[in-house]
């Protein structure tokens, strides 16, 4: 069966964008259709400075929102990255086969790092290698199929690299994956920025729907959404993004067509309306089932302590045997009382 590895980072509340464009395709269709694992990725988190409290709080979060859009511990693996050693133990390896020059070209490395050294901070190490981590977190499980953003993608072409590089110099190991883009509303874009992404770690706001937004919050942040010069509603990403991007949001809530819809309107307001609806309805079940979720901890943490411990079963022959094959000796077994004797 295919095995399909994604995650999400614990740096923000999750947004309309997350759910959008990822963790409703998860629910809907990865998990019925493959062997998968979605993991809370809570060590990418500290690449950047950050609260120890609000990662732990925003982990936690994220674990219960991903179980609230539809993930069934009964069809898939959910659990978080820090409670499964083998994505430390591989990555250690990988940096032995990854080059600075690789590192240094990524993308969300060159825009982090600067934003960092504006801010007049320092540039963890860590931020320059996760990619390393991640391509761990990937190869870990012999995953076939990673669901993405396109601005992910570069990561998953390095992790195809180094398994690659890995299974050439020390014999085959690991599987090499493959991205795979989601097909509708892959970058939901920020609502008072339609040229940037609708990112969790953004300070603007009133651009961002979060998935626990109150119905209300919900209206007035669409509402308020830049829109383009002119008034005639039509579908042009390049020429009209605001437009563009309320027409994508209200045709993956509805499962319309971006052009086809923008022929029904012949005005701003009225889209914008529709749309801010669309979006209250579409997150209404995912935050009630939210609500019922935060009222049972005690469930949560056990998915994710059974999580973790299936995880665990399928990344440590995979690991162990890539740390064979690199070269390193594997560990004495402790003698036996009878051999003791």
């Amino acid at each position: 069966m295919t095995r399909v590895f994604s995650g999400v980072k614990p740096t923000g509340h999750l947004t309309l964008g997350n759910y959008l464009g990822a963790m409703r395709q998860w629910a809907a269709v990865d998990q019925h259709r493959a062997d998968s694992l979605f993991c809370i990725v809570d060590l990418h988190a500290l690449t950047v400075d950050h609260d120890p409290a609000r990662v732990r709080r925003l982990s936690r979060q994220a674990a219960t929102l991903l179980l609230a859009s539809g993930l069934d511990p009964e069809l898939c693996t959910v659990f978080l990255q820090s409670h499964v050693d083998e994505h430390t133990r591989l990555s250690y390896l990988l940096e032995c086969v990854a080059t600075d020059g690789e590192m240094r070209r990524m993308i969300q490395y060159k825009e982090k790092s600067a934003q960092e050294r504006e801010r007049g901070g320092s540039v963890r190490l860590s931020l320059l290698t996760y990619p390393v981590l991640m391509a761990a977190d990937i190869l870990a499980y012999g995953a076939d199929e990673v669901p993405v953003g396109d601005d992910q993608t570069q990561h998953v072409e390095l992790t195809r690299d180094l398994a690659v590089r890995f299974n050439q110099r020390y014999g085959h190991t690991f599987v090499v994956p493959k991205a795979t883009p989601p097909k509708v509303a892959a970058r939901v874009m920020n609502l008072q920025d339609p040229t940037s992404k609708m990112g969790k770690s953004d300070d603007s706001g009133p651009g961002i729907v979060y998935l626990l937004d109150e119905p209300d919050v919900v209206r007035k942040k669409v509402m308020r959404a830049v829109t383009d010069s002119g008034r005639v509603v039509e579908y042009d990403r390049e020429a009209r993004p605001g437009v563009a991007n309320l027409l994508e949001i209200l045709a993956a809530c509805t499962g319309g067509n971006p052009e086809s819809l923008a022929a029904v309107y012949d005005s701003y307001g009225a889209l914008k309306k529709d749309t801010a609806e669309a979006v209250v309805e579409v997150l209404r079940p995912v935050q009630a089932r939210h609500r019922e979720l935060c009222a049972d901890p005690a469930y949560v943490e056990g998915v994710l302590r059974d999580g973790a411990e299936k995880a665990r079963a399928m990344a440590r022959p995979i690991v162990d045997t890539a740390y064979r094959a690199i070269g390193l000796l594997p560990p004495v077994s402790e003698p036996s009382l009878s051999a003791a004797r």
